[in-house]
């Protein structure tokens, strides 16, 4: 497969080889798709749970939402988000 950058994005890339960020233009590419597939992963995720939420209201399921819930659910995924970038990082060293 042949990919196209623009001069912009092969500026990018050359500064990333150049800083040692990067060794490989090849790397930037795979880079740009593992971020990419992760960011499908989620977006599945949530479109799951979205469905799993109207189900769950359609069944009269619903719950109150508070100004509290809503910190400590921000809280939540703040937490998981430090934990997946943490944990991502630790395996790409």
């Amino acid at each position: 497969m042949e990919v196209q950058l623009t001069p912009d994005q092969k500026a990018f890339v050359r500064e990333a080889i150049e800083s040692g960020r990067l060794h490989r233009e090849e790397d930037a590419v795979q880079e740009a798709l593992s971020l990419w597939e992760e960011r499908e992963r989620t977006r599945a995720e949530i479109l799951t749970a979205v469905d799993l939420a109207d189900a769950s209201i359609a069944r009269g399921e619903g719950r109150v939402i508070t100004q509290e819930s809503m910190r400590q659910l921000a809280d939540e995924v703040k937490q998981r988000g430090r934990s997946r970038l943490a944990a991502e990082q630790s395996s790409s060293r």
